[in-house]
């Protein structure tokens, strides 16, 4: 029995569907591949995006900025001079891309304009550090990405 040009035309167009549909349905139910966002209510959140912009944008106009060091006993955020240590109130969030469960967030606690992440808290790699402050009824946000 010979196969004409019309047949082998359906049988390739069949075999090519059939390979699609199985690495579509392979890849929708392995449990390999992570799925995960970057947050976790993704929406919520861009909702809440303009007020990240005004306070980074307040931060960027700011007579100083923020500064983060590495030191012996961890990562040192330094303050900008002129503020009420006991007037600012805000949260450090530290994100790892590589690993979502290494995430963590510090209350900001003041002393001498600095707050020290002790260094048993960070592995070696790269760190997204966002720092969300407020200070005399105002909004700050300062965004760094830092390898430790």
């Amino acid at each position: 029995m010979k196969i004409n040009w019309g047949t082998g035309i359906v049988i390739a167009i069949v075999a090519f569907i059939s390979f699609i549909m199985f690495f579509v349905i392979t890849m929708t139910t392995s449990h390999d591949a992570n799925h995960d966002l970057v947050t976790e209510e993704y929406y919520k959140a861009e909702l809440g995006y303009q007020k990240e912009i005004d306070a980074e944008r307040n931060a960027s106009i700011a007579a100083s900025q923020i500064d983060i060091k590495k030191s012996p006993e961890g990562l040192l955020v330094i303050f900008p001079a002129g503020y009420d240590d006991t007037n600012v109130e805000g949260i450090v969030s530290l994100y790892r891309p590589s690993n979502k469960n290494l995430d963590f967030n510090l209350p900001i606690n003041l002393s001498n304009s600095q707050l020290l992440i002790p260094d048993n808290q960070l592995l070696d790699g790269r760190w997204d550090i966002k720092i969300f402050w407020e200070y005399a009824g105002k909004e700050y946000l300062h965004k760094e990405s830092i390898t430790f």
